[in-house]
């Protein structure tokens, strides 16, 4: 995979009108009773996360009930750096219930032949835990981390992006490191009460993630699935080698059906806005050129298929991934979507499913 930049003029974008379901809602699929239990401890730390348990499934609230904000669960954080050991990942790890992890635990139990229920119950529990390397780590924040280049957060403002001087990049040390350790800004806080993460030489506890990343042609196949917002990646003998939550098109402007393949993977592409070409957005601005960088539409890295402007790619905002609707492509994690490209090559067939 080679770094050059490629200009891309793509369908690709979240849909304005989409909103993310609550942090803590499980799928509409999934039955009210299994949610998962949040089980927090009083104080989050990294004793506390290495040796958490987890608890009964929660109880359902009263239909009138007031829903406070979920804490950060010590067990469901041990859980989702686990699973992104595994190769399942559960997007940003931030220690919450939610769609993402269901995904993830009903994704590993299918692959581990157990009930692919999304329960994270004893028995998935003790099939997660035989990896007992910690789930938790120190890291110095170094002055490259906190000298930036940064620039403002903008949102998804085409113009507004188009106009950075640098490109659309972190807006702070806190949103860079939180995503290099796979993990949510509020959980990076939480984990670190007090400190002033633009400082260097300070001590944090973050995440320890360790998602695989593939050799080139490891990959031999990719399957996109809308219903279920999700993309595998497989091997050559047919293993299962990863799993990854994904945005995939949405009603009015749904994603390729049926066989398609990969054409090539640019790393820090840049991305162009042509209203010739596109029927949304900024039309009345003309032609723009945003510069390559994470805050980017289409993040970190580009894997092109040869379904004309449509590719799977990262994104701005990890936060909304399988929550938002997007213009027809196919969005991942940042960190996800630098995995998949790792192992795919250009001929590596990926199947959109229903």
């Amino acid at each position: 995979m080679g770094a050059a930049v490629l200009l891309i003029v793509s369908a690709c974008s979240p849909s304005p009108s989409a909103q993310p379901p609550p942090a803590n809602q499980a799928p509409t699929n999934a039955p009210a009773n299994t949610a998962i239990a949040p089980t927090a401890a009083p104080a989050l730390s990294a004793q506390s996360i290495d040796q958490a348990q987890p608890g009964p499934p929660a109880p359902n609230p009263p239909p009138t009930a007031a829903k406070a904000p979920a804490a950060p669960s010590a067990p469901l954080i041990r859980a989702e750096v686990l699973l992104d050991r595994a190769g399942v990942s559960p997007g940003v790890i931030d220690g919450k219930p939610g769609s993402n992890a269901r995904r993830a635990i009903a994704a590993y139990q299918s692959r581990s032949g157990l009930p692919a229920t999304g329960d994270l119950d004893a028995q998935t529990w003790a099939d997660l835990v035989r990896d007992a390397r910690p789930a938790m780590q120190t890291y110095a924040i170094t002055p490259a981390d906190v000298a930036g280049p940064f620039a403002p957060d903008v949102g998804e403002n085409f113009v507004k992006l188009a106009a950075l001087p640098d490109g659309p990049l972190y807006a702070s040390p806190l949103e860079a490191l939180a995503e290099r350790f796979h993990m949510s800004q509020d959980l990076l806080r939480a984990l670190n009460p007090g400190v002033d993460f633009g400082k260097a030489g300070t001590t944090i506890l973050v995440a320890a993630p360790g998602a695989p990343v593939f050799s080139k042609g490891d990959v031999t196949q990719i399957v996109v699935s809308k219903s279920k917002d999700e993309v595998s990646a497989f091997g050559a003998d047919g293993k299962l080698l990863a799993v990854y939550p994904a945005t995939v098109g949405s009603t009015e402007r749904p994603s390729p059906h049926g066989l398609h393949k990969v054409v090539g993977v640019s790393e820090n592409p840049n991305y162009v806005y042509d209203p010739a070409k596109l029927h949304w957005g900024p039309r009345s601005h003309g032609k723009l050129t945003i510069k390559p960088g994470p805050k980017g539409p289409v993040g970190v890295v580009w894997i092109a298929l040869n379904a004309p402007s449509y590719g799977i790619h990262g994104s701005p905002d990890p936060n909304l991934i399988g929550k938002t609707a997007s213009h027809g492509c196919v969005r991942l994690t940042n960190w996800d979507a630098r995995a998949l490209a790792s192992g795919v090559k250009p001929g590596t067939p990926v199947q959109f499913e229903r």
